[in-house]
């Protein structure tokens, strides 16, 4: 598999079988992933996966602090803040090939919220990393930081395993912190599930396209 087509077959995938990555393969993915570049070579993420009963535990957790009513307490803006034009209209597409793939109509609430409440399933995932770094840092290392997680979601399609990146997993990022071993000063930017996809989950069946090329990218002679 070279780079392009390891681009062209990663997908957001939310339908896992529950069957966990043997450690090895594990160290060897997250080894070839920490060759991304950065800025100085500050390598400014830190990577923890929890799995296992820490994963069950952690769902639980999070459940408790949620059905508490305890409101989102975010390290980092949300990537949906500020969206106008162009933006919150690919927002809202999103939203509505996600709700209509899954027969779900704009006025059924409850079964929104189920759909949505996945995510803090970690949508089956046996696998769930949290991507964090220092609160001090800015949008510069935020981008190091996402050509780590690309490069981490590359490098695991090429394994044959699939992921879902997610900024709702830094959220409620307490209970992450009792479990995980994040940094002191360290706040989580997003959070990403992976195993291997359950091929024929009708969840797996949600594709999203792209801008034109036109749209985004401009060659100037």
């Amino acid at each position: 598999m070279n780079v392009s087509d390891a681009i062209s077959a990663r997908r957001s995938i939310r339908g896992f079988k529950p069957d966990p990555v043997a450690p090895e393969l594990l160290e060897k993915i997250f080894t070839t992933a920490s060759l991304a570049p950065s800025n100085c070579n500050t390598q400014p993420w830190h990577i923890v996966v929890v799995s296992g009963q820490a994963r069950i535990d952690l769902q639980t957790a999070i459940f408790a602090e949620m059905s508490a009513g305890k409101a989102p307490s975010p390290a980092f803006p949300p990537g949906d803040q500020g969206l106008t034009g162009d933006y919150k209209d690919r927002q809202y597409q999103c939203a509505f090939g996600y709700y209509g793939t899954m027969g779900i109509e704009r006025h059924e609430k409850d079964k929104r919220f189920a759909l949505m409440m996945k995510n803090w399933e970690f949508f089956g995932a046996p696998h769930v990393a949290f991507i964090s770094m220092p609160t001090s840092m800015g949008p510069v290392n935020a981008i190091d930081v996402g050509i780590y997680l690309q490069t981490l979601m590359l490098v695991l399609v090429e394994h044959g395993l699939a992921s879902c990146p997610q900024g709702a997993l830094a959220f409620y990022p307490d209970e992450v912190k009792k479990i995980a071993n994040i940094p002191e000063g360290n706040g989580i930017i997003c959070g990403l599930s992976f195993g291997y996809e359950d091929v024929g989950a009708q969840i797996n069946k949600v594709i999203m396209d792209r801008a034109p090329l036109a749209d985004t990218v401009q060659f100037i002679d």
